[in-house]
C-alpha cells in the first residue's frame, strides 16, 4: 500500500505575511489545491491554505491578463477572454488533465510553482511570455522563476499574461487522453520571431528560439520539418516508463512541424 500523505497542522493564512512567515519553516508547505501534493513522499508540518486571500480571479486590463494562483485549471479552459487570446490553446492544454473534477481542484499556481517534468500548463505559459509575481522577490519573467532552486521559499501570488499581438499553437502526445503527456510542445510567433517550448522531455519545460531564422520567410512545408529538426537537435530528451528519449526527440519533430503548420493556417 502506498503512502499516504500526512499533515501535522493546518493553517487558513489571513495575510500574505503570514502564510510567506509560515512557508519558511522546511517541512511547512502551500497546499494549493493539495492535487499535487499528495505525489510528495515526506510528510507535511504546517498545511498553508491561501484560500481566504483573494487569489482567486481572473483581472483583465488593456495590456494583460492577471490570474491569481488560486485560480483552478478548469476556470482557465472555460475561460473566453483567454481562450481568444490564445485561439483555443489554453483549453487544448489542460483539458487532458485528468479530469473535470480535478481541474476544478487543481490551480494555476500550484501547477507552476511545482515545474513539473509533465506539465502541460509551464509548456504554454511560458510560450506566453508570462510573467509571475512572488511576494517577497516580486516580479519576474517566468523563464527565469522556472530555473529557480526547488528550495526557494516564497509564495506565488499571481500570473500575468501580456496581451501581445501574436499566435499560439500547443500540442502534445499521450499514450492514452488522461494520462501524463510523453512529450508536450508550444509555439508562439510574434512579428516574426518565433518561440518554442518542449516539455514533458520528461525534464521541465525548456525553451528555444528560431535562432537560425528558418520560419523568418515564411512557413511552409519544407521549413515547418527544418525548423522541426533543429529545435529537436537541440533539446535533450529522457526516457521513463512511458518512452525511450530516442522516441521522444522523433514525436518532437512531429508535433513541432505540425504546430508550425497550424500557425501558417491560422494567419
Amino acid at each position: 500500500m502506498g503512502k499516504v500523505l500526512s499533515i501535522n497542522q493546518y493553517v487558513r493564512a489571513q495575510s500574505l505575511d503570514e502564510a510567506y512567515t509560515l512557508c519558511q519553516k522546511k517541512n511547512n508547505v502551500v497546499i494549493g489545491g493539495m492535487l499535487w501534493l499528495k505525489i510528495q513522499k515526506r510528510p507535511a508540518g504546517t498545511a498553508i491554505d491561501l484560500c481566504d486571500l483573494g487569489l482567486d480571479s481572473i483581472a483583465e486590463t488593456e495590456t494583460e491578463y492577471r490570474i491569481g494562483a488560486m485560480v483552478p485549471l478548469r476556470a482557465l479552459e472555460m475561460h473566453e477572454g483567454l481562450a481568444a487570446l490564445t485561439d483555443g490553446a489554453m483549453e487544448q492544454t489542460v483539458k487532458h488533465i485528468v479530469g473535470v473534477q480535478f481541474r476544478n481542484c487543481a490551480t494555476l499556481g500550484g501547477s507552476l510553482w511545482g515545474r513539473f517534468g509533465f506539465s502541460d500548463v509551464l509548456t504554454l505559459f511560458l510560450a506566453l511570455d508570462a510573467r509571475v509575481v512572488l511576494h517577497h522577490a516580486g516580479e519576474m519573467p517566468l523563464a527565469d522563476f522556472a530555473q529557480l532552486p526547488r528550495t526557494t521559499r516564497d509564495i506565488l501570488t499571481e500570473v500575468i499574461v501580456p496581451k501581445a499581438a501574436g499566435r499560439v499553437v500547443y500540442l502534445s502526445q499521450r499514450n492514452i487522453s488522461t494520462d501524463f503527456p510523453v512529450l508536450t510542445a508550444a509555439l508562439a510567433g510574434r512579428d516574426g520571431n518565433y518561440t518554442c517550448v518542449i516539455g514533458a522531455r520528461p525534464m521541465p519545460a525548456a525553451v528555444f528560439t528560431d535562432d537560425k531564422g528558418i520560419l523568418r520567410q515564411g512557413i511552409t512545408e519544407d521549413s515547418a520539418r527544418a525548423f522541426a529538426e533543429d529545435i529537436a537537435s537541440r533539446a535533450v530528451f529522457g526516457s521513463n516508463t512511458r518512452a525511450s528519449a530516442d522516441y521522444r526527440r522523433e514525436i518532437c519533430k512531429v508535433l513541432v512541424r505540425r504546430a508550425a503548420l497550424a500557425l501558417a493556417k491560422e494567419g
